[in-house]
């Protein structure tokens, strides 16, 4: 009976000192960021997934503008292909080069659009109005979606650099700091819409 009472004082007190340490709330910390990257990716999914539908309501329309319709269709394949995993968070120039690739989408979309004003009768078309509502939707969905992504990134790299967290960090987990998602260069400035 002893003998099982100290080994259930040792467990008892191994619990107390990992639960005091940080070990369980960095782990859970790191899940966060990986559930809020998720939403992230599951949200630019969302967007490729309209954007053909959106290219092909646009071709019955504007047969003649494809060249932008082929750098949409050409920047959705090179977004989509452009994956990160979450060992890849860490890293900035994996991150780099996946918010390059969105950005080429969003830049694609964005002359698309421009393309669009230049045929009333598209911009009157149900469908293709629902596309463009569900598209803008999915557009907020992703700056949400990125905006928790970087609280809790936020939130995991104070803690990773904070007492006693970064002592059961440096001894135990080796957990690295994770990247944030920045907005693409030149995005500082208002774009210049033109329908000429």
């Amino acid at each position: 009976m002893l003998k099982y009472m100290k080994w259930l004082m040792a467990a008892l007190a191994l619990t107390l000192v990992a639960n005091g340490c940080g070990y369980n709330a960095l782990q859970q910390m790191e899940e966060g960021v990986f559930r809020a990257w998720s939403d992230v990716e599951s949200n630019l999914q969302r967007r490729a997934d309209l954007i053909p539908n959106l290219v092909a309501t646009v071709k019955g329309f504007a047969t003649h503008e494809k060249d932008t319709l082929q750098a949409v269709v050409e920047a959705r394949a090179k977004a989509t292909s452009v994956k990160l995993s979450a060992s890849d968070l860490g890293n900035a120039q994996a991150m780099q080069q996946m918010m390059d690739a969105q950005g080429g989408l969003s830049s694609a979309l964005s002359r698309l659009m421009v393309v669009v004003e230049r045929y009333p009768d598209l911009k009157a078309n149900q469908n293709f109005l629902d596309l463009q509502n569900q598209l803008e939707g999915t557009e907020n969905r992703i700056n949400v979606a990125r905006q928790r992504y970087n609280q809790a990134v936020e939130a995991f790299n104070s803690k990773i650099r904070s007492l006693p967290y970064s002592l059961t960090n440096s001894l135990m987990l080796h957990l690295e700091r994770k990247e944030y998602f920045k907005a693409e260069a030149g995005s500082a400035q208002a774009p210049k819409i033109s329908f000429e």
